[in-house]
């Protein structure tokens, strides 16, 4: 695999990431109106981003466990970043909403 395909994965990642990522922060602004129904849409559609980015970072683990050569990028690893943000705060959005949900808030 080049480099520049390398890149371009990356960028994918970069960008559904950063799309779970707010969907997710607004999924949580929702939940503390109380506007839990909302907050879970928005979650869902931050999973579909997340289910994206997690495809594409798939693709660059299968070749590297085919033991194609992978050269190292740093846009790779700030791509890595991304999705690793993004997780967490799926798993602090659904806690926060499960919170709200049992305090009625």
């Amino acid at each position: 695999m080049k480099k520049e395909d390398i890149q371009k994965i990356a960028f994918q990642i970069i960008a559904y990431a950063g799309s779970a990522f707010d969907y997710f922060n607004q999924a949580i602004d929702l939940a503390s109106k109380n506007n839990i129904i909302e907050a879970e849409e928005k979650i869902r559609s931050g999973n579909e981003e997340l289910n994206r980015a997690h495809n594409a970072q798939t693709s660059i683990l299968a070749c590297e466990a085919n033991n194609e050569d992978i050269p190292y990028s740093i846009i790779m690893v700030h791509a890595q970043d991304h999705l690793t943000m993004a997780l967490f705060t799926e798993r602090m959005a659904k806690h926060f909403i499960n919170i709200w949900k049992e305090k009625g808030c």
